[in-house]
């Protein structure tokens, strides 16, 4: 092994006492939610939750009429949207981990015991000293000892692909995010090595923290789970209304019209059960008045002791004021002991039928295929979004993407290509800058070859990887386009001797024995004004001029490309007739050098994004810049994308360190008009993040390093890169599996769509739910039997509305989307249009139905044909108004793009096939009896109609 003399590093014990002290090198990793919990998560959902009361209030029915069908229905619509969701977020967290592996035993050279010797980068503890060379990733947080032309790629922590390292104060840069003399793990050496002093490592370092904000739960609540739970409530209190004047409207009418009478006492000992059970179910009604009064827009908080207090609680207490109030009532002649004071069983029996009717029309009114088409939306959007390279792992986000107003995007490789290109030549005696076989091409060639420490990975060529210095490597890929190979010249060529790049000096010099032109040659490159101040001439096309003729022309060139934010590049070259030194003390003697031109590099705009962020500015989407970068760069990119404009001022951009000093109010109004963030940080990210969220923005992050993970997790959408670091990765919603911006904005169009797809099954819906509804309520009211069995309901409302759920789900996109402004995060889910449509199409079903019954009734009795062919009218109705709800919004006929809406045309078959298959072999299950072919054409003719209406008016709307 290599002995090291200067540092000797930590003993084995002193490893152990560092380790015990504070801790391994290793990251905690996010807690993964057992599947059990997954799961549960999926009941969170509003329209699940009215549903499941649903379902228990059906069960009691069920026990009382011993009729399970319906009860059995509800249930398995709930494990069907839940078991959906949950399988499809499952699959997509195992992809997930494929894609996310995380290496802790890769290698680290470090000293110890006074030898240098590799141990796992686990294994790393405070006080270790590690040597650091090109290519390396740095293990943990430390301070550096030793610099030798260091430069560390910090893009994961930062943003920025190459930040200069030093040991010398000096040098130190005040801007830096970190100080000049630490490197941070997780970053990379570029260039150069050094030797580094480890002082924090895992969840202490700056990687860890960052790793650590990114798991923490933001409970930030989706807009579609928002716009449900607001849905959820509306019917709530409807169903709640509804049932309950329904109860007292047969209970009145059963005193004033019934054949019972009830005296005094019984009235009382009525009413002292009735608020007993008030008091009992407190913690059901209590809220839905609550709910009452958030959906007038008077927000008022639910008693806390509603809340607090268990059932069991409620029951007591219930059961004490049912007491209390028979004690009450001895003074008004109510002797609880007496049965005179008690209504008879027939009578308790109709009341209990009166209630049963309440809550049956609390369970038809819940859209029991909600959850399903909801479900089936987001799982059907997921498969897809994966074919445009969207891996999304959290359900919902796919319809957030679509509510999104704002667009966080970091710079380096979302909007850039992260890979550092030669955006332009100037060698002012190269003809047309292209190379060929003369003397000067080949001192071009030659110069880009062999002074340069980076490589160039073309294993795959249809995407050429940097290896080492990013912006040496630009210069190799330049030659590659230009079909030289560059190793072939840099293995030929004899190198005499080298001063490789550092900041001090701030150029490079290689004096080589060169094989093209047969002569010594010395080779310099680096920072324009440094090369051109030690040449003595530069060459033209004409010529070599003196520099004095020419430098005003250059440092024009260099101020253009400056405002550019470009990195600039010169070159200069000297061909040796004599034998004097060249190098002296790790500087340039002796020297005659011509100036040969330069290069302006940059890390190039991603070709699809400036059409990309258009379409999200048309969209009324803002997007925002959050970059460690320079102001100047990030001004630059601002304007090659189309979101910096030349009429934008100093209060449209900040600095991470400006926006720190700010106040959350002053900040708040800062950002209404802010579109670039430079010199960013972690935090300031994060908070920008949450200060649009508090000001109502639906805001959607874009990163690709640990640095984003905190505001990726914040995000009510946090979009990962798929070549990203695992920690951003962890912390997002969504993948990018091609890193490109251009996928967002397919996003948000999908996003778009689904929620119209959404609101185009409860459209659908709850066309059906308010005619049934109606049915039921003044079938109630009226006396007459329900014309449809519970069998034929749950065809109707479970099994043709989960097929109507598919249907609707699975129509492709809408591209018209990114024509409107996103919705507003306040917005009710049923739009004026949409309630019209429902009352207007459910109110005419019901006239044209309780029509079809007086027709049907004879001597009072509708027989069994007769009920075969109003439950067939009944659903055809349903089935042609499917086609106008697949129609709406879109103010085109229903049968426009009809020929790739597989999935639809499917299921319409399906659905058509299926009432066919019950009507004519239900038989008493479904108590329906066949119909004649006849009848079926007039039925489904007839019913078309609904159709035809509906295309009537979108083509009068046109």
């Amino acid at each position: 092994m290599e002995r090291k003399h200067h540092f000797t590093g930590l003993t084995n014990e002193k490893v152990l006492e560092s380790r015990e002290k504070h801790g391994t090198n290793v990251l905690t990793p996010p807690e993964k939610e057992p599947l059990w919990r997954l799961f549960v998560e999926k009941f969170e959902d509003p329209i699940i939750r009215i549903l499941l009361i649903a379902a228990f209030l059906s069960l009691g029915i069920s026990f009382v009429h011993w009729e399970f069908a319906e009860t059995i229905g509800i249930f398995c619509a709930i494990f069907l949207a839940t078991g959906v969701a949950f399988w499809f977020e499952l699959d997509a967290n195992k992809k997930f981990d494929v894609l996310n592996q995380v290496n802790d035993d890769a290698l680290v050279k470090v000293i110890r015991n006074e030898l240098v010797c590799e141990v796992p980068k686990k294994d790393i503890v405070v006080g270790d000293i590690v040597i650091l060379g090109t290519g390396e990733e740095v293990p943990a947080d430390g301070e550096l000892l030793e610099a030798v032309s260091l430069q560390v790629d910090e893009s994961c922590l930062t943003g920025e692909p190459m930040i200069d390292k030093t040991t010398n104060p000096s040098d130190f840069q005040s801007e830096a995010t970190y100080p000049s003399n630490w490197a941070m793990r997780g970053t990379k050496v570029m260039d150069g090595h050094g030797i580094l002093e480890i002082k924090r490592v895992g969840d202490s370092t700056e990687y860890g923290k960052v790793a650590e904000k990114s798991t923490e739960m933001t409970r930030e609540e989706t807009p579609l789970n928002q716009q449900l739970d607001k849905l959820a409530k509306f019917i709530g209190v409807v169903g709640f209304i509804l049932a309950t004047l329904t109860f007292f409207a047969l209970f009145i009418k059963d005193i004033c019209l019934g054949t019972t009478t009830f005296t005094m006492a019984q009235l009382g000992s009525i009413g002292i059960i009735l608020v007993s059970a008030m008091v009992v179910l407190v913690k059901v009604w209590v809220p839905i008045i609550y709910d009452a009064f958030e959906l007038c827009g008077k927000t008022k908080e639910v008693p806390q002791c509603i809340d607090e207090r268990s059932w069991l609680q409620w029951i007591g207490l219930g059961g004490g004021i049912f007491i209390v109030l028979s004690v009450m009532g001895f003074a008004f002649g109510i002797n609880p002991l007496h049965t005179e004071s008690w209504i008879s069983l027939d009578a308790a029996g109709r009341i209990l039928q009166y209630f049963m009717v309440a809550v049956t029309l609390i369970v038809v009114a819940v859209p029991e295929g909600l959850p399903m088409s909801v479900t089936l939306s987001l799982a059907l959007s997921m498969r897809r979004m994966l074919q445009n390279n969207n891996l999304v792992r959290k359900m919902h986000a796919c319809e957030t993407m679509g509510a999104t107003t704002v667009i966080c995007t970091d710079k380096t490789g979302t909007l850039t290509q992260n890979q550092m290109k030669v955006y332009e030549t100037q060698f002012f005696a190269l003809d047309n800058q292209s190379l060929s076989n003369s003397e000067l091409s080949n001192l071009i060639k030659e110069s880009i070859s062999v002074n340069s420490t980076a490589y160039l990975d073309s294993s795959q060529p249809q995407k050429i990887k940097s290896i080492g210095n990013p912006t040496e490597a630009a210069l190799l890929l330049w030659l590659y386009n230009q079909q030289v190979n560059y190793l072939d010249i840099r293995e030929s060529v004899e190198i005499i001797d080298q001063l490789t790049f550092s900041t001090e000096r701030k150029y490079m010099a290689t004096l080589i024995n060169s094989p093209l032109l047969n002569k010594k040659v010395l080779y310099v490159k680096g920072a324009p004004e440094i090369v051109l101040s030690k040449s003595d001439n530069v060459l033209f096309k004409s010529g070599k001029k003196s520099i004095s003729d020419s430098e005003k022309q250059i440092e024009e060139l260099l101020l253009q490309y400056q405002n550019q934010a470009m990195r600039i590049l010169g070159f200069a070259y000297e061909i040796i007739e004599d034998d004097m030194p060249r190098f002296e003390n790790g500087n340039l003697v002796n020297i005659n050098l011509t100036y040969l031109g330069l290069t302006a590099i940059s890390d190039p705009v991603r070709e699809d994004v400036p059409m990309a962020v258009d379409e999200c500015l048309n969209a009324g989407i803002q997007v925002k810049i959050v970059t460690g970068d320079t102001p100047g760069t990030a001004r630059e990119i601002g304007r090659q994308i189309g979101i910096w404009n030349e009429s934008d001022k100093l209060h449209n951009i900040i600095t991470g360190t400006e926006f720190e000093r700010l106040s959350d109010e002053e900040a708040l109004k800062r950002i209404k008009h802010l579109k670039i963030m430079c010199r960013a940080r972690p935090t300031d990210k994060q908070r920008l993040v949450q200060l649009l969220q508090r000001s109502g923005e639906i805001v959607a992050v874009t990163g690709d390093g640990t640095n984003d993970a905190p505001a990726l997790n914040y995000a009510q959408v946090g979009l990962s890169m798929g070549s990203g670091t695992s920690v951003a990765k962890e912390a997002s919603d969504i993948t990018l599996l091609d890193d490109s911006f251009k996928s967002i904005a397919s996003a948000v169009m999908w996003g778009r769509s689904l929620y119209q797809n959404i609101q185009r099954f409860i459209l659908f819906q709850l066309t059906i739910n308010v005619a049934a509804l109606v049915i039921v309520l003044l079938g109630s009211i009226l006396g007459y039997e329900l014309p449809l069995t519970v069998t034929q309901m749950l065809w109707v409302n479970l099994i043709m509305d989960t097929f109507a759920a598919g249907a609707l789900a699975s129509l492709p996109p809408n591209e018209k989307v990114m024509d409107n402004k996103p919705r507003k995060n306040d917005a009710f889910i049923i739009t004026p249009a949409m309630r019209f449509n429902i009352l207007f199409v459910g109110f005419s079903f019901v006239a044209l139905l309780l029509g079809l019954l007086f027709i049907f009734t004879e001597n009072g009795v509708v027989n069994p044909y007769d009920l075969s062919r109003f439950f067939t009218i009944f659903v055809m109705l349903q089935f042609w108004n499917m086609f106008n709800a697949k129609a709406f919004l879109t103010r085109k006929s229903a049968f426009s793009n009809i020929k790739n809406c597989i999935g639809f045309i499917l299921v319409a078959i399906v659905i058509l096939v299926g009432q066919v298959l019950i009507v004519e072999f239900g038989g008493k299950v479904f108590r329906t009896v066949p119909l004649s072919l006849k009848d079926w054409g007039i039925i489904i003719g007839a019913t078309s109609f609904v159709l035809w209406i509906g295309e009537i008016v979108r083509f009068t709307k046109k």
